[in-house]
């Protein structure tokens, strides 16, 4: 009976199964149309950990227990992380990773329609990464439907919007109920007759490191031919890895949790001239095996942007609010283009 019911749920899942284009055509919601003329232009970051990974959360793929969190818990996250983006409303762009558009595990709210009456002014951009009709998994809590993705807000007026699908999975039928990894490309016209590339992107977790790697090479080809192009090219998001060279030890305190997310991108990933922008004093992500607790839980920096030589990085900022809403924390950065 087992058997059946598992030969029943992956022919489900595999009847179903998500199977996006390298490349997909996305289309904004919003009807803002500003043209970017000014060489100054600010951006934020934040995973909003699907409004379900508050400080009073643990997750069991990080060793904790909890599947769905309470239907209040998520209200409490959605509304905090919709007060604190307010509070950013000058900013340029906002980039946003783990929004969910109708999934279980959120209680199928629609964060793509919640922000889009909270920020009429602006357009939202989406692209999905996990969109799995039934994850059943645990099997005494299954997760059930998931729909989530990236999505990127701003008042200016795009020119291309593009998902791009990161190569590489998990083998069958582990594939079957995991993200399908992608960022989210999109093009601004700039007043010198260049282009301004913005790309939102979610890198793989819970791998043995292959799928970064290809992720990362396959993410490399492009912007260096964006590059070659002349274009300024900005990429923000969850890299799940440190920024080249740093060391979360800083973050440290007695008596805490083991370490987590120890890799690092290599020294010579991009060639000379690429700025990786972060705030060193500030932890981007927290390990979820437990609720948070500032003395104890393990915390580490895998939240932050890449910028093309010819944009010269003013100020970053990264927002310490006690993981109070989502398992990350957010970081704001400044740019001149040069």
């Amino acid at each position: 009976m087992i058997a059946l019911i598992l030969g029943s749920l992956i022919l489900y899942a595999t009847v179903t199964n998500y199977e996006p284009e390298e490349l997909t055509k996305e289309t904004p919601v919003g009807t803002a149309d500003a043209v970017i003329e000014t060489n100054e232009l600010s951006f934020l970051i934040w995973n909003l950990g699907f409004c379900g990974l508050g400080a009073e959360s643990d997750f069991f793929y990080d060793g904790g227990e909890m599947v769905i969190p309470p239907k209040e818990n998520v209200e409490k996250n959605y509304a905090g992380e919709e007060a604190f983006l307010k509070t950013m409303n000058d900013v340029d762009f906002i980039m946003l990773q783990e929004v969910d558009f109708g999934s279980k595990r959120s209680h199928y709210i629609n964060v793509e329609e919640s922000l889009s009456k909270a920020f009429p002014n602006r357009n939202l951009c989406t692209a999905l990464n996990y969109n799995v009709q039934y994850i059943p998994i645990p099997f005494t809590w299954p997760m059930g439907k998931v729909n989530s993705g990236l999505m990127t807000m701003t008042s200016y007026k795009s020119t291309e919007n593009t998902r791009y699908q990161f190569p590489g999975n998990f083998g069958w039928p582990k594939n079957l109920f995991f993200l399908d990894r992608c960022f989210l490309l999109q093009r601004f016209p700039v007043k010198n007759d260049k282009e301004l590339v913005v790309i939102n992107t979610h890198n793989s977790a819970y791998d043995d490191g292959s799928l970064k790697a290809k992720q990362m090479e396959y993410l490399k080809n492009i912007l260096e031919t964006e590059y070659a192009k002349g274009n300024y090219i900005v990429v923000g998001g969850d890299w799940n890895q440190l920024p080249p060279g740093f060391n979360p030890s800083v973050f440290d305190k007695p008596g805490q949790d083991k370490k987590v997310h120890e890799r690092a991108i290599d020294f010579d990933y991009m060639p000379e001239g690429w700025t990786w922008a972060y705030d060193p004093r500030v932890s981007t992500n927290r390990k979820l095996n437990k609720p948070y607790d500032k003395m104890k839980t393990k915390t580490t920096l895998i939240d932050f942007y890449l910028l093309s030589p010819n944009i010269r990085l003013q100020e970053v900022k990264g927002y310490d609010l006690d993981y109070q809403f989502t398992d990350h924390q957010p970081v704001r950065m400044t740019v001149g283009l040069e």
